[in-house]
C-alpha cells in the first residue's frame, strides 16, 4: 500500500509545570549537571538533559519530574544512536526531548553536548546496549531515582542514519521491544560505506524480531534506497515505512523535532506503552497517517 498523505495531525499533550527537579540526592552529590532543551517538550511531563557519572559516555533525556512514575506508570527505554556514528547526540536534542516529555527515558550515546558544542569522538553499536543495560541496572537501584520507575519490559532502539545501521545490528537482542530506523538502511554493497559503519549486509534483516519502523526523508534523502530496499525485503515481521520530502536532515532540529518527532512519538506510545488511539496513525485501511499531505507511506503485517 502506498498512499499520498492529506495532513498530518498529532495530538501533543500541553506542557504542564515542574513540580519537582533534581532529586536533593543528585543536586548535593553533584551527579548531574542537567539543562532544558527548548521548552522541556510539548508532552505532558517536561523534560530535562544531563549526563550522569554513572554512565557518562551517554546523554540522558528524560522528564524532570519523576514523582509521577511509578508501579502504574513506568518509563519505557529508548536507545538512540547519531548520525554519521557521532558521539555526540548534539543534531538531535530537540527531537530527543520532546521524545521523552510524553513520558519516555531516551538514552543517546555520547556525553551530553554543550550550547554550540558538536562534540567528537566516533561511537559503535555496543553503546547501544550499555544503554539498555544501565536502564535496567537503575531500576533495580534502590538509592536511586529512577528505583522500579522503569519499564524494562518495553525498550526500543532507534537512530538516525549510521545510528540507524547501529540499531540494525542490535535489534536482534531479545530485549528489544520495537526498533525506529531514522534516514538510513543497510547498504547493498556494504565496503561503499565511510570507515566506522557498521559492516551490515541484507541478510541482518531476518533476525528483526520486532515491529520496525523507518522514517526516511523521501528520493533527496541519500538513505532512500537503502531504506527502501529494507522494507521491501522484510516480511517476517510489521514494517512501517513513513516518508516525508526533506532530504536526508530530517526534521530532528527544527521545534520539538518537527514531524519526525511527532510520528517517531506516536510510534513510540503505541509500540511501548500500548496507546491505540497512536497506534491509528499506523493500524487501519487506511491508516492516519496516510491521509496527510506531506507523508508517504507503506506498511507490511500490520492491521
Amino acid at each position: 500500500m502506498k498512499n499520498i498523505l492529506i495532513c498530518l495531525t498529532v495530538v501533543l499533550f500541553s506542557g504542564i509545570g515542574i513540580s519537582e527537579s533534581l532529586s536533593a540526592q543528585e543536586q548535593v552529590t553533584g551527579k548531574t549537571s542537567h539543562r532544558v532543551v527548548e521548552d522541556g517538550g510539548t508532552g505532558a511531563y517536561p523534560a530535562i538533559m544531563y549526563t550522569d557519572n554513572s554512565l557518562s559516555t551517554h546523554t540522558i533525556f528524560r522528564p524532570e519530574d519523576l514523582s509521577v512514575f511509578g508501579k502504574k506508570n513506568k518509563l519505557p527505554v529508548i536507545a538512540w544512536g547519531n548520525g554519521a556514528c557521532a558521539n555526540s547526540p548534539w543534531e538531535h536534542v530537540n527531537f530527543l526531548s520532546e521524545v521523552a516529555s510524553h513520558g519516555f527515558l531516551v538514552i543517546a550515546i555520547g556525553p551530553m553536548p554543550q550550547e554550540g558544542e558538536r562534540g567528537n569522538g566516533r561511537s559503535t553499536s555496543s553503546q547501544l546496549l550499555d544503554a539498555i543495560d544501565w536502564a535496567i541496572a537503575q531500576n533495580s537501584d534502590k538509592p536511586g531515582v529512577f528505583y522500579k520507575k522503569i519499564d524494562v519490559g518495553n525498550i526500543a532502539v532507534s537512530g538516525m542514519s549510521c545510528g540507524g545501521l547501529q540499531t540494525l545490528e542490535v535489534a536482534p537482542d531479545p530485549r528489544i521491544t520495537t526498533a525506529v530506523v531514522c534516514n538510513s538502511g543497510i547498504l547493498k554493497n556494504p565496503r561503499s560505506g565511510m570507515p566506522g559503519m557498521p559492516n551490515l549486509t541484507k541478510e541482518q534483516l531476518d533476525k528483526l524480531h520486532t515491529p520496525t519502523l523507518y522514517l526516511l526523508g523521501g528520493e533527496s534523502d541519500i538513505a532512500y534506497e537503502n531504506g527502501m530496499d529494507d522494507f521491501n525485503r522484510i516480511n517476517h515481521v510489521p514494517v512501517f515505512v513513513a516518508n516525508m520530502d526533506v532530504g536526508h536532515g530530517g526534521t530532528y532540529g527544527q521545534p520539538h523535532g518537527g514531524e519526525f518527532a511527532n510520528v517517531a512519538t506516536a510510534w513510540y506510545k503505541w509500540q511501548l506503552k500500548g496507546d491505540k488511539e497512536a497506534g491509528k496513525l499506523f493500524t487501519g485501511n487506511p491508516c492516519q497517517l496516510s491521509e496527510s499531505t506531506i507523508w508517504t507511506v507503506e506498511k507490511k503485517n500490520l492491521p
